[in-house]
C-alpha cells in the first residue's frame, strides 16, 4: 500500500473541487435546504418514517464504506450522528459513481433522503439526491493513529473536540458551570458588572501581569490580574451592596495544569457580610454548580474521592505547614524558607522572591495532600495584603481558601477597609 502525502492528497482535493463546479455544482454554497438537525430527526424517528416522504439532512462525513454499488457513510452535524446510504439503483449508475468519485471523509453534504432501518437494525437516510456543502482540502487525522502528540492536540484544539467526545461534553459542561454560577448568584441578590481589563496600575492580586501600549493615549498599560477587585470596590463605595463579576484574566507568570495565562473567573463583594458568611454561600454554590453540572456531588480528582456533600473541614494554615514541614511560618525568616524549599525539592521563582511568596510555595507543597472539601482558615497577614486581621491574633486574617482535590479552587476574605492599616501594608510590600 502507497501512502499519499499531504500535499498529494490536497493537490488531488483540490481536483475534485474544480471538477464538482465545472459539473456545476460550487464548493462552499452558503445556504442549505437541511430540514432537521440529526438529533431532532433521530427524536422524531418514528414519526418522519411513517410519513415517508423525502428530507434533507445535513453534516460531516466521518466515514466512508463502499460495498459494490452500496456506500455507508457516518453523517454528523455536531448534535448527533446517522447512517447515511448511498445506492447505485436509487442514483442511477451516474450520480452513484460521481459521489464515489469526488466526496471525501471530511466533506460537509446534504442527503435528501427516506428515514429507514438498516438490515442491521440502524437507522438511516436512505439518499435519494447528494449536494456538497464544504469540500475539505486537507484530510482528517486517521482516527486511531491520527492525532496523538499531545502538544499537537493542544494547539490544534478543533481536532482533539472533534475526535475526542469527552473533551467535547467538557466543553458543554463548561457553558453549564458558568451559567448555573451566574443564576446562583444573580437569585442570591447580587448585581452582575463589568469593569475594565486594561488598567493603569494593576492591582487586586500578587501576581505578575501582562504589558501593552495604548497607542492612543501613547501610554503603557496592563491587563487585569485580578476580576474587577478594586473597581467592586469603589462600586460599594457608590452604594451597590451585592456586585460580582465573570470575565477573563490576565498572568504573566507559569504554566501548568492549574495555572493558565489567561482564564475565567467570578469574583463577588458583599457588604454588610464577613468571610464567615463567604465561607457558607461559597459552599452552598459550590454544591448547586456541581449538581447542575456533573449530576452529583461525588468525584474522583487527582486519586481523591470527594464527596461535596459532607461536611466541610476548616484546614489551619500555621498547623498544615508546620505538620508538614516542620516550619513555623510565623516565627522563621527568608534564608531557612529558602533551605527549606530546596530540601524538599520545590521550584519557586527566584525573581522578587519574598517571605510571603515562600510561605506560599510552601503552603501549596502542603495543599497537594489534602483531599478536602473544606476551608484553608487563619491565613497570615503577610501573604493577604487585602484581608482584615484576626479579632483574635493580628497576625493572621479573615481569609478561606477552598481546597478540593489538593487544589485551591477559590479565595475569599472579610474585606480590609481600614485605610491606615490598608496603607501601612502596601508600603511594606514596596519594601519588599
Amino acid at each position: 500500500m502507497i501512502e499519499k502525502t499531504l500535499e498529494e492528497i490536497r493537490k488531488i482535493r483540490i481536483k475534485k473541487l474544480k471538477a464538482l463546479e465545472m459539473a456545476g455544482f460550487p464548493g462552499y454554497p452558503a445556504k442549505t435546504k437541511r430540514a432537521y438537525r440529526l438529533s431532532d430527526a433521530l427524536i422524531n424517528f418514528n414519526k418522519l418514517t411513517k410519513t415517508k416522504e423525502s428530507i434533507v439532512l445535513a453534516g460531516r462525513i466521518r466515514s466512508l464504506r463502499q460495498h459494490g454499488k452500496i456506500t455507508f457513510l457516518r453523517l454528523e452535524d455536531g448534535s448527533a450522528e446517522i447512517q447515511g446510504m448511498l445506492r447505485e439503483n436509487r442514483l442511477g449508475e451516474k450520480g452513484y459513481q460521481f459521489f464515489i468519485d469526488y466526496f471525501d471523509v471530511g466533506d460537509f453534504i446534504e442527503l435528501k433522503g427516506n428515514l429507514i432501518k438498516s438490515k442491521t437494525n440502524e437507522k438511516t437516510i436512505d439518499a435519494i439526491d447528494f449536494r456538497i456543502l464544504t469540500k475539505s482540502i486537507r484530510p482528517l487525522p486517521e482516527k486511531w493513529h491520527g492525532l496523538q502528540d499531545t502538544e499537537e492536540k493542544l494547539r490544534k484544539r478543533y481536532l482533539d473536540i472533534l475526535f475526542n467526545p469527552e473533551v467535547k461534553e467538557m466543553i458543554k459542561k463548561r457553558a453549564v458551570f458558568w451559567q448555573t454560577m451566574r443564576e446562583f448568584m444573580l437569585k442570591h441578590g447580587f448585581l452582575e458588572v463589568e469593569t475594565p481589563v486594561l488598567e493603569t496600575v494593576p492591582g487586586g492580586a500578587d501576581a505578575r501581569p501582562f504589558l501593552t501600549h495604548h497607542n492612543a493615549l501613547d501610554m503603557n498599560v496592563y491587563l487585569r490580574i485580578s476580576m474587577g477587585e478594586l473597581w467592586q470596590k469603589r462600586l460599594m463605595v457608590a452604594g451597590f451592596e451585592k456586585t460580582f463579576e465573570l470575565g477573563r484574566q490576565f498572568r504573566n507568570e507559569g504554566i501548568s495544569a492549574e495555572h493558565l495565562q489567561d482564564y475565567t473567573q467570578m469574583e463577588f463583594y458583599w457588604g454588610y457580610a464577613d468571610y464567615k458568611d463567604g465561607m457558607n454561600l461559597v459552599e452552598e454554590m459550590y454544591k448547586e454548580v456541581a449538581k447542575k453540572t456533573f449530576k452529583t456531588l461525588k468525584f474522583k480528582i487527582n486519586g481523591f474521592d470527594v464527596d461535596l456533600n459532607k461536611k466541610w473541614e476548616k484546614y489551619d494554615y500555621q498547623e498544615i505547614i508546620q505538620k508538614n514541614t516542620g516550619i513555623n511560618i510565623l516565627d522563621t525568616g527568608i534564608k531557612e524558607v529558602k533551605v527549606k524549599l530546596k530540601k524538599l525539592g520545590i521550584d519557586y521563582d527566584k525573581k522578587g522572591f519574598n517571605i510571603g511568596r515562600g510561605m506560599d510555595s510552601l503552603w501549596k507543597y502542603c495543599r497537594k495532600k489534602i483531599s478536602g472539601p473544606g476551608f484553608l482558615i487563619n491565613v497570615p497577614v503577610a501573604v493577604s495584603p487585602l484581608a482584615k486581621k484576626s479579632e483574635k491574633n493580628p497576625e493572621l486574617t479573615q481569609r478561606f481558601q477552598v481546597i478540593i482535590a489538593g487544589s485551591e479552587l477559590g479565595n475569599g476574605y472579610s474585606e480590609l477597609n481600614d485605610p491606615l492599616d490598608q496603607a501601612e501594608r502596601f508600603n511594606e510590600q514596596q519594601k519588599l
